[in-house]
């Protein structure tokens, strides 16, 4: 039986994943039909990415899941005409790009490289810094991502404690929750990473008040989504040297418009939301595997709680 399955992005989305898909579709044992338009009445499944065109999902009555190609499902996850199933993209390549960011970047500020590739000097100031067993990483966001980089900074040897809404359990990782579990992490924080997703109850989950927890000189990494963090509160912050440096790669605005104080900032590294990218190969697999999974009556994986807005 042919599934049908209609590809809802923008063209440039569609000429990466046309064949990727089609190859992981057949790879996966399924008779499918994909196209960018078909009669809304003979879809079965949506894969989509939420600046589509389509906003109106009232029409597609056989439509069994939405598949969404990005990992971030806030700009979908409130939309009133979606009723049936939609899964997040959890992309294998994605989370092994995010891991190496984060490593490569909790590194750099371990071993302090800053100082040794910005010196214009010619001092010599041999140092030695301390074994990962003995930094502090908190991870803020344990989910897939937040928890596949927390687990290789566990390898490396990093004391690493998780936070997360949700109770999680992840080995090697110290694992808190909740409000108490929040300001405990924080305190502890000499590098905290952002790997929240954007939801009204994560919005500058990074604030003044939680600023302040951390120890003084602390350097952030936030990889995760803009709204975690209160912008003036943690320019504020650097200035006065409670935070001691911020690796950002995502912003409420971007590109991050060129009069932003962050581009000028001496302690504030701006990277261009290149932390970790969707491949269309793996992402197809995954894609494919929620299809055959739900010809086949099982569960979607990564199926997004309409509550918890991710």
């Amino acid at each position: 039986m042919t599934v049908n399955v209609l590809f809802a992005a923008k063209q440039e989305g569609w000429e990466t994943y046309e064949q990727p898909l089609r190859k992981a579709l057949s790879a996966a044992g399924l008779d499918a039909r994909l196209a960018t338009d078909m009669p809304a009445a003979e879809v079965d499944y949506i894969v989509y990415a939420p600046n589509s065109d389509l906003q109106d999902f009232t029409p597609y009555t056989r439509a069994k899941a939405v598949l969404n190609l990005w990992a971030g499902v806030e700009r979908i996850v409130g939309n009133e005409t979606l009723e049936i199933p939609l899964a997040r993209m959890v992309d294998p390549g994605l989370t092994k790009g995010m891991v190496e960011w984060v490593s490569g970047h909790v590194l750099r500020y371990h071993l302090g490289l800053d100082t040794d590739i910005t010196r214009t000097d010619p001092r010599w100031a041999p140092r030695t810094p301390p074994l990962a067993e003995e930094r502090s990483v908190v991870m803020l966001g344990m989910g897939a991502l937040g928890s596949a980089a927390a687990e290789m900074l566990t390898r490396i040897g990093f004391d690493v404690t998780g936070w997360s809404r949700s109770p999680k359990d992840v080995p090697g990782v110290t694992c808190l929750h909740g409000e108490d579990g929040l300001q405990d992490a924080l305190a502890k924080a000499e590098i905290a990473v952002l790997l929240l997703p954007d939801t009204p109850a994560t919005e500058n989950t990074l604030n003044a008040e939680t600023l302040a927890l951390m120890p003084r000189g602390a350097c952030i990494i936030n990889p995760g989504r803009g709204p975690l963090i209160d912008d003036d509160a943690l320019l504020a912050a650097l200035d006065s040297g409670q935070i001691g440096h911020a690796t950002l790669d995502v912003f409420r605005t971007e590109p991050l418009p060129q009069d932003h104080p962050y581009w000028a900032h001496p302690k504030v590294t701006v990277t261009p939301h290149i932390a970790a990218a969707t491949r269309a190969s793996t992402a197809s697999a995954s894609i494919a595997e929620n299809i055959r999974r739900g010809e086949a009556g099982e569960d979607f994986l990564n199926l997004v709680d309409r509550g918890l807005g991710y």
